[in-house]
């Protein structure tokens, strides 16, 4: 069966809203993994997985367990490279998909900003998560349900 990976720690919480929603709703396995206690609802497909303090134990724990198929919720562009190449795709909270089409080439930009703020270029921060983001995430979420399951 399908199931549904949170990189928890940095999902904002109105993406995780819609998450448990739409595993009520679906019946689809919800996985959130993080290095700090999670606030869920108790629910028997949702499961909370705390792993221990580090750089990527959570992103390491999520790519050793997700198999094909599955959708791991993340904005982390290296986690989304490693999944994608093991047949799982990845939606960022704002609702962009990616998948063996564009994750490399996502890589490759998030690599080229990560050298320029070494270099001390300021590059600011992401826009504010608002209603607007939701929405897209939801709507994005939806797709991929309704065409996976």
């Amino acid at each position: 069966m399908t199931t549904i990976w949170i990189d928890a720690d940095a999902a904002p919480r109105d993406c995780k809203d819609v998450l448990f929603r739409a595993s009520e709703r679906r019946g689809v396995p919800l996985i959130l993994v993080a290095n700090h206690s999670q606030r869920m609802p108790n629910r028997g497909n949702i499961t909370f997985i705390q792993v221990g303090k580090g750089f990527d134990v959570a992103d390491d724990y999520i790519v050793e367990h997700c198999k094909a198929g599955d959708l791991v919720i993340t904005n982390d562009i290296p986690l989304a490279a490693q999944i994608v190449e093991k047949g799982a795709m990845a939606l960022r909270p704002r609702g962009e998909m990616l998948d063996a089409k564009n994750v490399r080439q996502q890589l490759a930009m998030r690599d080229f900003m990560d050298d320029m703020r070494g270099s001390g270029v300021m590059t600011g921060g992401p826009p504010p998560f608002g209603p607007r983001e939701k929405k897209a995430f939801a709507n994005a979420l939806d797709r991929w349900l309704t065409q996976n399951l």
